[in-house]
Protein backbone atom coordinates (compact mmCIF):
# COMPACT_ATOMS: atom_id res chain seq x y z
CA UNK A 1 0.00 0.00 0.00
CA UNK A 2 1.35 3.46 -1.46
CA UNK A 3 0.77 6.68 0.65
CA UNK A 4 -1.15 9.27 -1.39
CA UNK A 5 -2.40 13.18 -1.29
CA UNK A 6 -4.81 14.53 -2.77
CA UNK A 7 -6.14 18.04 -3.32
CA UNK A 8 -9.66 18.91 -4.93
CA UNK A 9 -11.02 21.92 -5.87
CA UNK A 10 -15.02 22.67 -5.53
CA UNK A 11 -16.73 25.10 -7.52
CA UNK A 12 -17.36 28.41 -5.19
CA UNK A 13 -21.56 28.11 -5.68
CA UNK A 14 -22.30 25.14 -3.55
CA UNK A 15 -23.59 25.81 0.12
CA UNK A 16 -21.94 24.10 2.94
CA UNK A 17 -24.07 20.66 3.09
CA UNK A 18 -23.53 20.42 -0.88
CA UNK A 19 -19.85 21.08 -0.13
CA UNK A 20 -19.91 18.55 2.89
CA UNK A 21 -22.05 16.04 0.33
CA UNK A 22 -19.71 16.29 -2.09
CA UNK A 23 -16.56 15.62 -0.01
CA UNK A 24 -18.32 12.48 1.75
CA UNK A 25 -18.58 11.11 -1.88
CA UNK A 26 -15.41 11.01 -2.87
CA UNK A 27 -14.74 9.50 0.61
CA UNK A 28 -16.90 6.75 0.27
CA UNK A 29 -15.54 6.19 -3.10
CA UNK A 30 -12.24 5.63 -1.23
CA UNK A 31 -13.56 3.58 1.40
CA UNK A 32 -15.44 1.46 -0.83
CA UNK A 33 -11.93 0.59 -2.42
CA UNK A 34 -10.42 -0.43 0.96
CA UNK A 35 -8.31 2.76 1.33
CA UNK A 36 -7.23 3.81 4.43
CA UNK A 37 -7.89 7.86 5.06
CA UNK A 38 -5.38 8.83 7.34
CA UNK A 39 -6.07 12.63 7.13
CA UNK A 40 -8.61 14.79 5.75
CA UNK A 41 -8.31 19.07 5.69
CA UNK A 42 -10.59 21.60 4.83
CA UNK A 43 -8.63 24.79 3.58
CA UNK A 44 -11.70 26.77 2.88
CA UNK A 45 -12.75 29.17 0.30
CA UNK A 46 -9.29 30.25 -1.62
CA UNK A 47 -8.79 32.67 -4.56
CA UNK A 48 -7.93 30.62 -7.56
CA UNK A 49 -4.59 31.77 -9.42
CA UNK A 50 -6.75 31.82 -12.57
CA UNK A 51 -10.30 31.88 -13.55
CA UNK A 52 -11.58 28.53 -14.29
CA UNK A 53 -14.96 27.79 -15.89
CA UNK A 54 -15.41 31.84 -14.99
CA UNK A 55 -14.77 31.14 -11.48
CA UNK A 56 -12.19 32.95 -9.29
CA UNK A 57 -12.54 31.26 -6.13
CA UNK A 58 -13.34 27.38 -5.16
CA UNK A 59 -13.39 25.32 -1.37
CA UNK A 60 -10.12 23.42 -1.19
CA UNK A 61 -9.86 20.19 0.05
CA UNK A 62 -7.09 17.51 0.97
CA UNK A 63 -7.49 14.23 1.63
CA UNK A 64 -4.43 11.84 2.50
CA UNK A 65 -5.17 7.96 2.22
CA UNK A 66 -3.18 5.00 1.91
CA UNK A 67 -3.97 2.95 -1.13
CA UNK A 68 -3.16 0.44 -3.60
CA UNK A 69 -2.25 2.27 -6.98
CA UNK A 70 -5.25 0.90 -8.90
CA UNK A 71 -7.37 3.07 -6.50
CA UNK A 72 -6.07 5.82 -7.78
CA UNK A 73 -7.88 5.50 -11.30
CA UNK A 74 -11.58 5.15 -9.74
CA UNK A 75 -10.88 8.00 -7.78
CA UNK A 76 -9.75 10.12 -10.64
CA UNK A 77 -12.71 9.10 -12.63
CA UNK A 78 -15.15 9.83 -10.33
CA UNK A 79 -13.30 13.82 -10.15
CA UNK A 80 -13.81 13.63 -13.73
CA UNK A 81 -17.60 12.44 -13.81
CA UNK A 82 -18.70 15.69 -10.70
CA UNK A 83 -19.29 18.60 -11.86
CA UNK A 84 -18.63 20.04 -8.57
CA UNK A 85 -14.83 19.26 -9.20
CA UNK A 86 -13.20 22.11 -10.88
CA UNK A 87 -9.99 21.02 -10.54
CA UNK A 88 -8.04 17.96 -8.91
CA UNK A 89 -4.48 16.62 -8.18
CA UNK A 90 -3.73 12.95 -6.99
CA UNK A 91 0.21 11.84 -6.37
CA UNK A 92 1.85 9.31 -4.87
CA UNK A 93 3.88 10.63 -1.54
CA UNK A 94 7.72 9.45 -1.07
CA UNK A 95 9.05 8.50 2.27
CA UNK A 96 10.18 11.91 2.56
CA UNK A 97 6.67 13.63 2.03
CA UNK A 98 5.34 10.86 4.50
CA UNK A 99 7.39 11.95 7.07
CA UNK A 100 6.71 15.72 6.47
CA UNK A 101 2.93 15.19 6.27
CA UNK A 102 3.45 12.86 9.76
CA UNK A 103 4.70 15.78 11.37
CA UNK A 104 2.41 18.51 10.32
CA UNK A 105 -0.36 16.38 11.31
CA UNK A 106 1.01 15.99 15.06
CA UNK A 107 1.85 19.27 15.29
CA UNK A 108 -1.59 20.66 13.87
CA UNK A 109 -3.40 18.03 16.33
CA UNK A 110 -0.91 18.89 20.01
CA UNK A 111 -1.66 22.59 19.18
CA UNK A 112 1.75 23.85 19.57
CA UNK A 113 1.11 26.64 16.32
CA UNK A 114 0.66 29.11 19.01
CA UNK A 115 3.81 27.65 20.70
CA UNK A 116 5.70 28.09 17.50
CA UNK A 117 4.84 31.62 16.86
CA UNK A 118 5.73 32.38 20.31
CA UNK A 119 9.55 31.01 19.97
CA UNK A 120 9.40 32.91 16.30
CA UNK A 121 8.58 36.40 18.79
CA UNK A 122 11.07 35.35 21.17
CA UNK A 123 13.38 34.89 18.43
CA UNK A 124 13.05 38.53 17.09
CA UNK A 125 13.23 39.61 20.15
CA UNK A 126 16.38 38.44 20.86
CA UNK A 127 17.68 39.35 17.31
CA UNK A 128 16.80 43.36 18.12
CA UNK A 129 17.94 42.82 21.53
CA UNK A 130 21.73 41.94 19.60
CA UNK A 131 21.10 44.65 17.11
CA UNK A 132 20.56 47.23 20.32
CA UNK A 133 24.14 45.81 21.97
CA UNK A 134 26.24 46.31 19.17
Amino acid sequence: MNNYETVFILTPVLSDAQMKEAVEKIKNVLTTQKAEIVNEENWGLRKLAYPINKKSTGFYQLIEFKANPAIVDVLETQFRRDERIIRFLTFRQDKFAAEYAAKRRNLKSSGTKDDSKMKIKDYKLAEELDYKEE
